[in-house]
């Protein structure tokens, strides 16, 4: 026997070569179309929860639509700009309306921010350090932001009662005040929904802030502790520099989460709003609901969509130019 025959009878019979496996890199074409589709699903929700919703409410500023026609909507006759022009216009009820109530947001909404923001800050720094019961104070802290918004508005509309709140209770335990105040009615409402909304918000606010705390190395504060710095100081030279793109994001959703808030004035007064809580989200859903008058409702609601563009814009560009400077 030859030896090229012993050889390929101990060789045994030729092997199969293994299947290549059929994955992504072998399918340029799925390759590709894959982080479409896994968007997609996203794209068609935001698409008929935000997108549609928006423009049909662009296109019913245009139309007259009042009770009227509200059984058979698109017969709705066309008004033009007359809806915006009725909004705008502060010599007539409508307008001049519009006009308080837009003031008092813009105080309820700069009061609110500043008073979160300095809440949420003085939380992050204090419980920054290291000690024995730290992370249940954070969980506590957080209690707030966990509570769902309509239970806890709701226990302070309790607590905000004239004659069995808690709030007037503990007042006239400690001297405070000789009678009752009404919160929820009058000139003290608006003091009413601030406290009930720095309250909702604030622990946003600490969240984040604590969250970018993390990332300050401790050797900043090391080396400013040798040098003589004290906790204010270091706070000025270091914490606030190094958070300022965390605040720079947290200010502008925190006034568009207080200026475009209705759950909190809902739930808190009712439909029955005080003038000094009127703000201008639950002021546009009166004058759609109450009045019937969609059109003139989808007009302020548009108003109220371009001037928090203005606002974002502005922001954005002015910080920016601060950012680029710096």
């Amino acid at each position: 026997m030859s030896v090229a025959t012993t050889d390929a009878t101990t060789a045994g019979p030729p092997q199969k070569k293994a299947p290549k496996k059929a994955g992504l890199e072998h399918r340029p074409g799925l390759r590709r179309w894959l982080p479409y589709a896994l968007l997609a699903p996203a794209v068609v929700l935001e698409l008929f929860i935000h997108i549609v919703p928006m423009l049909v409410g662009i296109w019913v500023s245009f139309v007259k639509l009042t009770r009227i026609y509200i059984a058979n909507w698109s017969q709705a006759p066309g008004a033009g700009l007359g809806n915006y022009k009725v909004a705008i216009d502060f010599d007539n009820a409508v307008g001049e309306g519009l006009l308080k109530s837009f003031g008092v947001t813009i105080v309820f909404s700069l009061v609110t921010v500043g008073l979160s923001w300095v809440l949420g800050m003085a939380a992050a720094v204090a419980l920054q350090p290291a000690f024995r019961g730290r992370n249940l104070v954070r969980t506590l802290f957080l209690v707030p932001y966990a509570l769902p918004a309509y239970a806890g508005i709701l226990t302070w509309n309790f607590m905000l009662q004239r004659d069995t709140g808690a709030v007037n209770h503990v007042l006239n335990q400690l001297h405070l005040t000789s009678d009752r105040p009404f919160w929820l009615i009058g000139g003290n409402a608006l003091a009413a929904l601030i406290t009930v909304a720095t309250w909702k918000l604030w622990t946003f606010a600490f969240l984040t802030l604590m969250a970018g705390l993390q990332s300050i190395p401790n050797e900043l504060y090391e080396a400013a502790s040798v040098d003589g710095a004290g906790n204010l100081r270091q706070w000025r030279n270091i914490t606030l520099p190094q958070l300022r793109p965390v605040n720079l994001v947290l200010v502008l959703v925190l006034f568009l989460w207080t200026f475009s808030d209705f759950n909190t004035p809902y739930v808190l007064f009712g439909t029955a709003q005080p003038p000094a809580g009127d703000l201008i989200t639950f002021h546009i859903y009166n004058a759609s609901f109450l009045t019937w008058n969609f059109g003139t409702g989808a007009a302020m609601s548009v108003l109220l969509l371009i001037f928090l563009m203005i606002v974002t814009g502005i922001y954005l560009l002015v910080t920016g130019r601060r950012s680029r400077r710096a």
